[in-house]
């Protein structure tokens, strides 16, 4: 296995952002594995999807049915489309083990999500689980810890 520099692993964050700000799904979608989570806690430093209320808590198939809804002629919804834009920080690397390929970051980020008139702001932290398959990084999981994830929320569209 190759070790993956901290260059690697911040480009890394920054491209999947730029995807989603693109709206390039499919390509985002081709980034995880295959028993990967996208976790949004509902609570303040919530420690189980399982037990308490989430905003979402999706697995691939999920993850591929929100991309298929949002790429779909038919989502009558998403006409005009949403928009997003991510402003992020410098990702943190927060666990590097390069003997198992597995590696851990922490960004912070405005996330922005515009349709029509509409547009909102959310606060946020991303955690990122990593793992180096056949040589690329590919997301393990993914949080969402929304900075005020005890406020009242409209719809979220898209991807934070």
């Amino acid at each position: 296995m190759t070790d993956i520099s901290k260059d690697e692993l911040i480009d890394f964050i920054y491209a999947e952002a730029r995807m989603l700000d693109e709206g390039r799904y499919d390509e985002w979608i081709d980034l995880w594995l295959a028993d990967g989570h996208y976790w949004m806690p509902l609570d303040y430093k919530q420690t189980d999807p399982h037990l308490v209320t989430s905003f979402l808590y999706e697995d691939l198939f999920m993850l591929k049915l929100r991309v298929e809804r949002l790429n779909g002629a038919r989502t009558f919804s998403q006409k005009p489309k949403s928009r997003c834009h991510h402003v992020i920080q410098r990702p943190f690397i927060d666990r590097t083990d390069h003997e198992n390929g597995e590696y851990v970051t922490n960004t912070s980020m405005h996330y922005i999500e515009t349709r029509l008139d509409d547009q909102f702001l959310l606060a946020l932290t991303a955690t990122h689980e990593l793992k180096q398959v056949d040589g690329k990084l590919r997301i393990a999981n993914k949080r969402v810890d929304l900075l005020n994830c005890d406020a009242a929320f409209g719809n979220i569209q898209l991807l934070p």
